[in-house]
């Protein structure tokens, strides 16, 4: 199966935003991809306000998407935001951290688990997390869906794999800082080794990189998406401006790898390791 990671910068708009996604979709489609990665936030970038802007899955933002998805023939995994609701001891109001993916056969939504309170950020405050792991099959390969600070866990890749997942997909909008995409790539290969599946580790660009002013202090992406091999090899990268990434993957080199690797099988469940 080709897949493409569409590494872009979004905004405040959500129709613009929309527009990007057309035309890197397009851009996908062209390259044979049947499938198609966008970041995290590809709805509304991060540091605007995302109540206003939250919608069901099957609201009209989502609808297009899905209308895109459609007239490309190709799988769309995209970041937008849903309605949630305030914390216990709180009435601000709250969204939820939202993948969406459509296309040929394939209507599912992950919400965020892991939420990022980390670095001096708090996205708990605006955001409620997601209660439960979603994957779906296409193409004859089965997938796991994560989002950025998710990464940092590896038991939610580990589960993905040990559910028959051939790859996760993990979009994020990766807050830049000293060492932030050391991290990022070590993270993603040490998730590809640890679980001997594909991730596909797809970033909002830099914004300065494409012209884009971000709000201060929002995290709001630094580049260098991804997609590993399950034996931890940088099959595609690409640098802080937007880009294409094109992979080709198969379940005959998730199978290989573990058979000479069985990190799954060799754990020690009786100790709940």
């Amino acid at each position: 199966m080709r897949i493409a990671v569409a590494q872009i910068v979004t905004g405040e708009d959500p129709q613009q935003n929309l527009r990007l996604v057309e035309t890197w979709t397009a851009k996908a489609a062209e390259a044979g991809a049947e499938l198609v990665v966008f970041p995290e936030a590809t709805q509304r970038a991060f540091g605007y306000s995302l109540d206003p802007i939250a919608e069901e899955v099957t609201g009209p933002w989502a609808d297009e998407v899905h209308r895109i998805g459609r007239e490309y023939g190709i799988v769309i995994i995209v970041g937008m935001f849903t309605p949630g609701e305030p914390a216990a001891e709180d009435d601000r109001p709250r969204v939820k951290n939202t993948l969406l993916a459509v296309g040929p056969s394939v209507f599912v939504s992950y919400d965020k688990l892991h939420l990022y309170d980390a670095f001096g950020f708090q996205e708990s405050r605006t955001v409620e997390p997601g209660e439960r792991e979603v994957r779906f099959s296409a193409a004859g390969l089965k997938f796991g869906l994560a989002t950025c600070y998710d990464i940092r866990f590896p038991q939610l890749f580990r589960s993905h794999a040990v559910n028959g997942a051939h790859a996760t997909i993990l979009p994020a909008s990766w807050a830049p800082g000293p060492g932030k995409v050391e991290q990022w790539r070590t993270l993603a290969i040490a998730r590809a080794l640890d679980s001997t599946q594909y991730v596909i580790a797809c970033g909002q660009g830099l914004p300065g990189a494409a012209g884009v002013k971000a709000p201060e202090g929002a995290p709001s992406g630094v580049g260098h998406s991804l997609i590993v091999s399950p034996t931890g090899e940088i099959l595609a990268s690409a640098g802080d401006a937007p880009e294409l990434l094109i992979a080709d993957i198969d379940s005959e080199t998730v199978e290989r790898a573990r058979e000479v690797l069985p990190v799954l099988t060799n754990a020690r469940q009786d100790l709940g390791l």
